[in-house]
């Protein structure tokens, strides 16, 4: 879902970098731990994450100095909230007020300011148990998926089970995919633009294709890293600086090598107004790519 955002990114921040605005911190994604369960279908269920620090972003332990406390009698959810709050944790981890109900999703989310380090607490509220996970994890990326796989979990009235276990959940293989298709497509794209430029002879497009597979692939996979450790706002600005530089650098490999090669020398200026169309055609063509495609952008 967060990638689908990534188009709508773009265009505002092109937007920004156009017309001057007043700059905000809290803006664009956040990062987020997502866990999905599996083997509780059925199960009526509440899921938090217990934090090794007492605070992050809005999420706290409850203090009645401050006037933090979440719910309140009157919400649907407070008996639940209580119940969070009277667990104690015997590493000292903390409840910092926020859960969901995760019987319908199968799924819990953590979507602003999630804790670098936690433990998994589930509750379950027709046996009034707890099971927590017997490991620490950690948030490794910008947006951190996890999988816990609970078939063999037995619940017991009054009893906390230790035996929750999770496993890193990242799509990497899409990733790997994802990145292939973008620097295949943007070759196709630049080599497309030189064949109507009249670039045609096989050492002129060896050169293109050359200079394409490394450009492509050192801005490909440093926007892919930006994107795993920074998530898709910071990929978008990287994105379009970038992109410049790529530019440059391409400009000035064809405008030495290039015009050696084929029916006639071409004017250095053509060939650096080739390098700005193929790559402006090749970033808006990765716009549109990315508003049929969102997963490969």
């Amino acid at each position: 879902m967060k990638k689908k955002i990534s188009f709508l990114l773009l265009f505002f921040t092109i937007i920004f970098i156009i017309m001057p605005t007043t700059a905000y911190a809290d803006v664009g994604p956040k990062a987020s731990v997502v866990i999905d369960f599996e083997g509780l279908e059925g199960e009526n269920y509440y899921v938090t994450l217990l934090s090794n620090v007492s605070s992050t972003g809005p999420h706290s332990v409850l203090d009645e100095t401050y006037n933090n406390q979440r719910y309140y009698e009157e919400d649907k959810e407070y008996s639940i909230w209580e119940k969070f709050l009277s667990y104690e944790d015997k590493d000292g981890y903390h409840f910092l007020q926020y859960f969901e109900n995760c019987t319908d999703t199968s799924e819990f989310t953590w979507g602003y300011y999630p804790p670098s380090k936690f433990k998994i607490l589930l509750y379950f509220p027709e046996q009034d148990s707890f099971a927590v996970s017997k490991d620490v994890y950690e948030k490794y990326a910008f947006d951190s998926y996890y999988k816990v796989d609970a078939k063999g979990l037995k619940m017991q009235s009054g009893v906390i089970n230790y035996s929750i276990e999770a496993e890193k959940n990242y799509n990497y293989t899409w990733e790997i995919i994802s990145l292939v298709i973008r620097i295949i497509a943007t070759i196709a794209i630049e080599v497309l633009i030189a064949l109507l430029f009249g670039y045609r002879a096989k050492k002129q497009l060896l050169i293109i294709l050359v200079t394409n597979v490394v450009t492509q692939s050192v801005l490909n996979i440093l926007l892919n890293i930006i994107n795993y450790h920074q998530g898709s706002m910071m990929f978008v600005i990287n994105y379009v600086w970038k992109e410049i530089l790529v530019f440059v650098i391409e400009a000035f490999v064809y405008s030495i090598c290039l015009h050696k090669y084929g029916n006639g020398k071409s004017k250095k200026w053509i060939l650096i107004l080739y390098a700005l169309i193929a790559n402006a055609v090749s970033f808006v063509g990765g716009i549109f790519i990315a508003y049929l495609m969102p997963g490969v952008f």
